[in-house]
């Protein structure tokens, strides 16, 4: 993939999602000389993998160059003290692309100037190349900035983007924080089999191995989920004595209902 930008991508935070971003750009053909990794304590495991693949590290702000792409993929809380020094790096054409939850475009204007901004909310399976991202573009984004930045975020997975800033918010809360849900049902799955006399380690390995197989079913199968949901449902079966409970009027529906608002109300309140 090549670069349609004059400047190099500045990614901002080389953790474990930054990092991973990195490195699925040189995969994707960006050539890794055009990379800048800005981090003054990157994890080493992960300084060694961006270093292997030729990407040059700085420990702050470069002085004297403009960015094409500046990447932001630090830890929302450290925002307000590591923005401020890359506002020189901001240019006329540079496109700004955010994956810190809860920040809004009107927060990275205030720092960082009046500038093309993309606001995105990748997820953790975003590291293997499995992730989903949610992405809104404001007014001052040209269609051209829009395609890179859209083919940016595909290394990790599916690109998708919203009409308002506001479903963000709601994207973080179904997505960005949803595999936190999922390995959570694993614990759960487990230890209601625990409880029935399982041994625990056989239980975990049931339970993480059943949630793992029906994820990648789902994502080879074109059925909707519904529909694979049904074909494991014999009437009468032990499949439908479980979703009896399951999708009762109090079963997990209105529990996600309150937990996914839950989760996008923090968000809404960690942008204030």
């Amino acid at each position: 993939m090549s670069l349609p930008v004059s400047g190099p991508i500045i990614l901002i935070g080389a953790g474990n999602m930054g990092g991973a971003m990195a490195l699925g750009w040189v995969r994707s053909g960006i050539d890794a000389s055009s990379i800048i990794a800005a981090d003054p304590n990157p994890p080493e495991a992960m300084k060694i993998r961006l270093s292997d693949a030729g990407i040059g590290f700085v420990s702050a702000a470069p002085e004297d160059l403009t960015a094409g792409v500046l990447f932001v993929a630090v830890k929302p809380q450290v925002m307000d003290q590591v923005l401020p020094d890359y506002r020189k790096v901001v240019g006329p054409e540079t496109i700004v692309v955010s994956v810190a939850a809860g920040k809004t475009l009107a927060f990275l204007d205030e720092h960082l100037g009046e500038a093309s901004m993309v606001r995105a909310m990748p997820n953790t399976p975003a590291m293997i190349g499995r992730g989903v991202t949610g992405a809104f573009a404001n007014s001052r984004v040209t269609p051209a900035q829009r395609k890179l930045v859209d083919s940016l975020l595909n290394v990790s997975g599916p690109v998708e983007w919203v009409e308002t800033e506001a479903l963000i918010d709601a994207v973080t809360a179904v997505s960005g924080s949803g595999p936190a849900y999922v390995f959570y049902l694993v614990e759960c799955m487990a230890e209601a089999g625990r409880k029935l006399g399982l041994p625990a380690d056989l239980a975990m390995r049931l339970a993480r191995a059943t949630v793992a197989g029906a994820g990648e079913l789902l994502h080879q199968s074109p059925g909707a989920p519904s529909e694979l949901r049904k074909n494991v449902t014999s009437p009468g079966g032990t499949t439908a004595a479980a979703l009896s409970v399951l999708m009762a009027e109090d079963g997990m529906q209105p529990l996600f209902d309150t937990a996914i608002r839950a989760a996008r109300d923090r968000a809404e309140e960690l942008a204030k």
